[in-house]
């Protein structure tokens, strides 16, 4: 049987664009409230995880292709890596300066907005796309070691 019953696959098709949605703002709005980068990427993770539970893992690689899924992964850590560099070069030659934040917010009138932060923002959506990504790609990984189904016990 390729996933589950028609109503688990319809409540989850419909429950995952609410869970994925929650991971964004996870990620977004990490800086100002409790999360961030790594539980935003678990969660968006869980959306996709929830999918290939549901509907199983062949069409969990259809909606997310592993070529995409390891090119988000490795995106996700370039991301990150450019960030941090991006501080030493730019700014005080320091690794990880908040150059944006030491520019344009260090009046202080700005704080606590969604673009208060500078960098930890976008070091926040690169760390959440790698741990999304990477999550993603174990329990697949995981799923294709499963024990054959046997047929005999009926």
């Amino acid at each position: 049987m390729k996933g589950m019953s028609i109503i688990i696959k319809t409540i989850s098709s419909w429950i995952k664009i609410l869970i994925f949605l929650f991971g964004i703002y996870i990620i977004i709005f990490g800086h100002l409230t409790p999360g961030g980068g790594f539980a935003g990427g678990v969660i968006l993770a869980s959306s996709y995880v929830l999918i290939m539970l549901a509907y199983g893992r062949d069409y969990s690689e259809k909606n997310l292709p592993l070529p995409i899924a390891s090119k988000l992964d490795s995106a996700g850590a370039l991301m990150f890596i450019a960030i941090a560099l991006f501080g030493l070069f730019y700014g005080a030659g320091s690794f990880f300066w908040n150059f944006i934040q030491v520019k344009f917010f260090a009046d202080g009138h700005a704080a606590f907005d969604l673009v208060s932060a500078g960098t930890i923002p976008l070091s926040n959506i690169a760390i959440g796309l790698k741990v999304a990504a990477s999550l993603f790609l174990v329990i697949f990984a995981l799923s294709t070691f499963r024990p054959a189904e046997n047929n005999d016990k009926e």
